[in-house]
């Protein structure tokens, strides 16, 4: 299973030039490469706020060079930050341009906050201004990165504080993009046959989105399920109850088996070791063999992000969204305008992270499901939840099958999602609002821009991450508060 805890792994990339190294021996404050080593040691503390960092000294040659593309590649390193601490001969930097596998970059050009010297004529000032032209080396290697035309590099000019806010973000983005490559997606029962336009291509998924995707079947959910004790379910029930009111006449013995179910999803889960299940949990056959929808997910255990409808392309958009924030994430879909009120309700029925005490949850029946014959379990109780109030970050995600390479797109907007009490039985639901413009506007923009019905939401604002990860995976991207 994936680490969301993990931090950015970032490799750090200074060069320095071999010739002046001995110049300045013998002054006050050292020779040239005695100061470039203290620059660096206070640059490595800036940056280590942001990830581990993976550092094999300034390089100066060929061998240092190659001794950093080792380490870079051995470590797995998320991204590289690169910055000529001074002018330097350029030959161990295009030897890195043309050799390095293709890695997210952020190439820096420092300003320094002050020049502490104001004329060169004795060999300590001499020294200090080799130290501090590094100005003269980012020009001269700003032309090497577009001839070798590398897709994942980015710039960035300035003092450091405006460098680390810059970085942040950067190494921010290419952690998520590093989990991506590393993850796996489970789709469990078929493609959603009545939402055709929720469907992506499985080998785009591997191919331009970076995870592997592997198929289930619903005969192994329901082997799961019945391997699980009435103890075992029972317990858990037993710490739902505890934690959560119930609404209306609650079935005890259908609530016991959406529990199992609960656990029975969980532990495939486990077992597959996927770290996002998107279940298509409409799906006839499914209803019919398990005789309900499970309600309870995420259950014990808790081993993966779950989405429902068959929806691979907003699976991506919840599993991003919780590698960034770390946070809940929920499933949301917009239902109507309430135009007098200037918001919009919001529900979707299936799994949804009801955890957040923020929100509320109750023990409610699956009325939607409640009167059909074909399953035996009809109506059987769910999270029945609110979503938490606040200020979010709401992405689709779907590709976008119109482009000649059928890319991946993304669309993101801030939304706030007001408090709500209970008022839509069988759904998680809640009601939000756009932060800039109207109601009616910000739907205008998602038509307009062609997308499906289905969004993650998350607390925070994460447009900057998300506007970077396009560019590094090369997805189509629109933040339409901009």
């Amino acid at each position: 299973m994936r680490n969301f805890e993990r931090k950015a792994r970032i490799g750090m990339l200074f060069f320095g030039a071999d010739r002046f190294r001995p110049i300045g021996t013998g002054t006050p404050n050292g020779c040239y490469e005695e100061r470039q080593e203290k620059v660096a040691k206070k640059l490595l503390e800036r940056f280590g706020e942001l990830g581990d960092l993976i550092f094999t000294g300034i390089v100066y040659d060929n061998a240092g060079v190659k001794a950093a593309m080792d380490a870079f590649y051995m470590n797995k390193v998320d991204c590289v930050f690169a910055a000529h601490l001074s002018w330097a001969e350029d030959y161990a930097w295009i030897r890195f341009l043309r050799d390095m596998p293709e890695v997210p970059m952020l190439f820096i050009s420092l300003t320094r906050e002050k020049i502490d010297f104001e004329t060169t004529y004795d060999d300590d000032d001499f020294c200090q201004l080799l130290v501090s032209n590094g100005l003269v080396g980012s020009l001269e290697t700003s032309g090497s990165i577009k001839r070798f035309d590398r897709k994942m590099v980015d710039t960035v000019s300035g003092t450091l504080d405006t460098v680390i806010e810059k970085a942040k973000v950067f190494s921010s983005a290419a952690r998520v993009r590093g989990i991506l490559k590393e993850s796996v997606i489970g789709l469990l029962g078929p493609f959603n046959e009545v939402m055709w336009s929720t469907y992506v291509d499985p080998y785009s998924i591997f191919a331009k989105a970076g995870p592997e995707i592997h198929f289930y079947g619903v005969k192994e959910l329901e082997s799961e399920i019945a391997a699980v004790s009435d103890e075992d379910a029972a317990a858990e029930m037993a710490r739902l109850s505890k934690t959560y009111e119930k609404s209306g006449d609650i079935d005890e013995k259908k609530f016991l088996e959406s529990v199992r179910a609960s656990i029975g999803f969980g532990r495939l889960c486990d077992k597959a070791g996927v770290d996002l299940m998107v279940l298509n949990d409409i799906d006839g056959v499914l209803l019919r063999t398990l005789g309900l929808r499970p309600g309870f997910i995420p259950c014990t255990p808790d081993p993966a992000v779950v989405v429902p409808e068959g929806d691979i392309g907003s699976g991506l958009a919840v599993y991003i969204l919780k590698i960034l924030s770390g946070k809940q994430v929920n499933y949301i879909e917009p239902f109507y305008v309430e135009h007098d009120k200037q918001r919009i309700a919001v529900a979707h029925g299936g799994p949804n992270d009801y955890r957040d005490h923020a929100g509320k949850c109750l023990i409610g029946n699956d009325v939607r499901y409640a009167k059909d014959k074909t399953m035996k379990y009809a109506g059987a109780p769910i999270a029945w939840y609110t979503f938490p109030p606040g200020k979010k970050t709401m992405l689709h995600m779907s590709q976008n099958i119109a482009h000649n390479d059928g890319r991946f797109k993304m669309v993101t907007a801030q939304i706030e999602s007001l408090e709500t009490e209970h008022f839509m039985t069988s759904y998680s639901h809640g009601h939000i609002r756009p932060v800039n413009g109207s109601c009616e506007e910000f739907i205008g923009k998602l038509i307009a821009e062609g997308v499906t019905q289905h969004y993650g939401v998350t607390e925070g604002d994460y447009s900057a991450e998300l506007e970077c990860l396009s560019r590094l995976m090369q997805y189509d991207f629109n933040d339409l508060d901009k």
